[in-house]
């Protein structure tokens, strides 16, 4: 089972690195909108500390759900998604491969860059490291609640627009947490809360996603 996940992950990133245009879009699209708020609003520390981590992280929200209607419309449309689901393993590995796939592909890129763009917002260090543990620890929840609603409006007429206004509720727990983390670091009273609660959510996604995606493509596919 461990060799079929591994194979799924293995295929997804060759097929990205084929594709860099799909990926590079979010990764630039998370620069850009991160870049334009301190030109914006202006040079002062405070009001940049203040507004920083929701910025930050919001933007990571939205480039990470930029590249979430492709997840499995490409495979959907030239007929390989129904091959792998004949695969004589349980339909949640190849769920979970996927997410993986999916946030090694436009989740991993976000939390290198974003120390760098937290720099805009002159966050102090504890700050910085604090995004990123917040960001290693939510985005992967973002790929697997995302791969959720991608194969619920898999095939579906304006899919996208259907996938953003059914997921991002349910990314809105781990935006709070997420910049709760960080504000914690600069109001001094730490981040280890926020932190736990998102590593809760984490393992609960972990367990429970893959088998929620599965069955979804199950009724997609039918």
């Amino acid at each position: 089972m461990l060799s079929f996940v591994y194979t799924i992950v293995r295929r997804e990133i060759v097929l990205a690195t084929r594709r860099r245009g799909d990926w590079l879009t979010a990764q630039f699209f998370f620069v850009i909108v991160a870049s334009l708020f301190p030109l914006g609003i202006g040079a002062e520390p405070e009001t940049l500390r203040a507004i920083g981590p929701g910025v930050v992280w919001v933007a990571a929200l939205l480039a990470a759900l930029l590249s979430l209607d492709r997840l499995f419309a490409d495979d959907h449309r030239d007929g390989a998604l129904e091959q792998l689901m004949l695969a004589p393993y349980p339909h949640a590995l190849l769920a979970f491969g996927k997410a993986l796939a999916h946030w090694i592909v436009s989740g991993l890129p976000l939390i290198v860059i974003a120390p760098v763009l937290g720099l805009q917002f002159d966050l102090p260090p504890a700050a910085l490291l604090a995004l990123v543990a917040s960001l290693a620890l939510g985005t992967p929840v973002l790929s697997l609640l995302g791969s959720i609603g991608a194969a619920l409006t898999l095939g579906l007429r304006g899919g996208g627009v259907l996938l953003a206004l059914l997921i991002l509720p349910f990314y809105v727990p781990v935006l709070i947490f997420g910049t709760g983390a960080i504000g914690g670091v600069l109001a001094g009273t730490g981040a280890e809360a926020n932190l736990s609660l998102l590593g809760a959510l984490l393992a609960l996604t972990l367990l429970l996603a893959p088998w929620a995606c599965a069955q979804a493509l199950n009724v997609s596919l039918e």
